[in-house]
């Protein structure tokens, strides 16, 4: 049953019928606009590619740019000391030096 709830509002179930309506609308038009979106920038990567660049590089500075400073700098450290730790990254000299000193 429909009962009119203030002016011209229906309500089916305890539900604002066209508050949903919107709400829906709303949804599958962002839905369409976030579709074109990603559609855009899978052709930049392409033309990025077909430019010689390399898409993973450019997809980790992409994902770094997003981090603010201080993340930025955590994940380098900790990346930097598993690295290290690995034997990936050799020691620089002036810690050696420090180390011996000792």
């Amino acid at each position: 049953m429909n009962t009119p709830i203030g002016h011209n509002k229906a309500k089916v179930g305890g539900v604002a019928v066209d508050q949903l309506r919107s709400v829906i609308a709303r949804i599958e038009k962002l839905s369409e606009e976030k579709d074109g979106i990603a559609a855009d920038i899978r052709d930049v990567f392409a033309e990025a590619k077909g430019n010689g660049f390399d898409i993973k590089a450019i997809r980790t500075i992409l994902k770094i740019r997003k981090q603010d400073a201080s993340e930025r700098e955590e994940a380098e450290t900790i990346l930097d000391t598993y690295m290290h730790a690995l034997g990936m990254i050799p020691q620089l000299e002036m810690f050696d030096d420090e180390e011996q000193g000792e």
